[in-house]
């Protein structure tokens, strides 16, 4: 009889003793979460002012004389612009738009050497103005951000409704008018600048842009000389302007903070 109760006292002491060597398994913690950025890219639109200089070679122009021909020298002064395009952000290093700026006037002042009547040598005052409208289509490649700021690089090519006003020509002879040139010309640009991001969809944008517009027709022909055709402008910007993205990322927006782990309770059985 006692031999049966140590053998059962055993047999439930067992798995007591069993249990009190129970442990949970090991909770393994899940690493921090890793946040990934959504991929830059979208549409925006823009809106653009500047003041350029503007290079002047010179126009060429028939004279009354058979096989002769003249040459207006003269300054075209500087002038401010206005532009707007759209364009789509394709990921974080390249963009394309599509931009028109509208040059206001700049006054010319220039000056012949001919003859006036009789044979004599004298010198004409020439004056008009110029505006136009300049239509690019444009590709950029983005450098990299660092801090918000973002520089840049581009090109672009299209062409510029140029619109000479009438020729105001004096000289000895009196006063004379020449029908101004209106033309669309070939024209292409170069560009180069930052961009800082002022919002998560909006972005600052100062440069530089070079410019170039292909001669053509200046003025028409009166009183014995002309027509004359320019040699090409040069344009020379310093631009400031405004990109909003309206659709997608532009980089602007930083990530949010990450979400702390939490294991899951464990429970004991």
């Amino acid at each position: 009889m006692r031999g049966l109760a140590a053998v059962l006292a055993s047999g439930i002491a067992f798995p007591a003793v069993a249990a009190d060597f129970f442990e949970p398994p090991p909770v393994v913690e899940a690493p921090p979460p890793v946040y990934q950025a959504p991929a830059v890219g979208g549409w925006y639109i823009r809106g653009d002012v500047d003041y350029h200089w503007n290079d002047f070679s010179h126009a060429d122009y028939i004279t009354g004389t058979p096989g002769a021909e003249g040459r207006l020298n003269g300054d075209l002064k500087g002038a401010m612009s206005i532009g707007a395009g759209i364009g789509y952000q394709v990921n974080d290093y390249f963009r394309v738009d599509f931009t028109g700026d509208y040059f206001f006037d700049a006054d010319f002042d220039g000056s012949t050497v001919g003859f006036c009547g009789g044979g004599a040598p004298c010198v004409s005052s020439d004056s008009t103005s110029m505006n136009a409208l300049l239509l690019l289509a444009n590709a950029y490649v983005d450098l990299g951000t660092y801090y918000g700021f973002t520089p840049y690089v581009g090109a672009g090519i299209g062409g510029a409704h140029v619109r000479w006003d009438d020729l105001r020509n004096v000289n000895d002879d009196g006063e004379f008018f020449h029908e101004g040139g209106k033309e669309w010309r070939f024209a292409y640009a170069a560009m180069a600048g930052v961009s800082y991001c002022l919002t998560s969809a909006t972005k600052l944008d100062v440069g530089y842009r070079f410019s170039h517009i292909n001669g053509g027709r200046m003025f028409g022909f009166d009183t014995g000389a002309g027509p004359g055709f320019d040699d090409g402008i040069n344009v020379h910007e310093v631009r400031g302007g405004l990109r909003y993205q309206f659709t997608g990322n532009n980089g602007c927006e930083p990530p949010p903070p990450p979400v702390a782990y939490e294991p899951p309770p464990v429970y004991k059985q």
